[in-house]
C-alpha cells in the first residue's frame, strides 16, 4: 500500500510540472478521453477503445499502433471475458493523465477470479492516446491464478 501512495504523492507533485501552459479545458479533456477509453474495455468493446489511440501509438516504449492495441484488447478480452477496471483515482494534468485502477477478471483457461492494481500513465496529443506505461501486480495475479512465480532471488529488490 504504502508503494501505491507514493506513486500518487509523485505522480501529484511531478506531473504539474509536465502541464506547461496548457488549458485546463485540455487536460478535462484528456481525462475524459481515459475514462471513456476504460468503460469501453469494461464493455467488451475493443474496437471502440483502440479508436482512441493514435496511428502511431506507443506502449512501453514501443510503436503498437491503433491496430496494435485493437489486437491486444481482443486478446485480453478473449481471455478475460469480464475484464473490468474501476479507477480509483486519476490524476491529470496537461498531456499527462495516471490512473490507479483495480483491476477484476475470471482468466478463461484457468478459472480463477482474481483482483490486481494496475498503474498506467498516458500520454496524449489532439484528443488521441500516444504513449502509455503501465505497473501491475503480476506476483500477486499468478498467485491469485494458482500459479507460483518465481522465487526472488536473495538481496535483490
Amino acid at each position: 500500500m504504502s508503494k501505491v501512495i507514493h506513486v500518487t504523492l509523485i505522480a501529484r507533485t511531478i506531473l504539474p510540472a509536465f502541464a506547461h501552459s496548457e488549458p485546463a479545458d485540455v487536460t478535462a479533456h484528456n481525462e475524459a478521453v481515459i475514462r471513456a477509453n476504460l468503460e469501453k474495455i469494461n464493455r467488451g468493446d475493443a474496437s471502440g477503445a483502440a479508436a482512441d489511440w493514435a496511428e502511431d501509438a506507443q506502449s512501453f516504449g514501443r510503436l503498437v499502433g491503433r491496430s496494435g492495441v485493437q489486437s491486444t484488447l481482443e486478446d485480453i478480452l478473449e481471455t478475460v471475458p469480464d475484464y473490468h477496471m474501476d479507477i480509483v483515482e486519476m490524476v491529470a494534468a496537461g498531456d499527462a493523465v495516471v490512473v490507479r485502477c483495480n483491476l477484476t477478471g475470471t482468466h478463461r483457461e484457468v478459472g480463477h477470479r482474481n483482483a490486481i492494481t494496475h498503474i498506467r500513465w498516458y500520454t496524449l496529443r489532439g484528443g488521441k492516446i500516444v504513449q502509455q506505461w503501465a505497473t501491475r501486480d503480476d506476483y500477486g495475479m499468478m498467485r491469485q491464478l494458482g500459479q507460483s512465480p518465481p522465487p526472488t532471488p536473495v538481496g535483490s529488490h
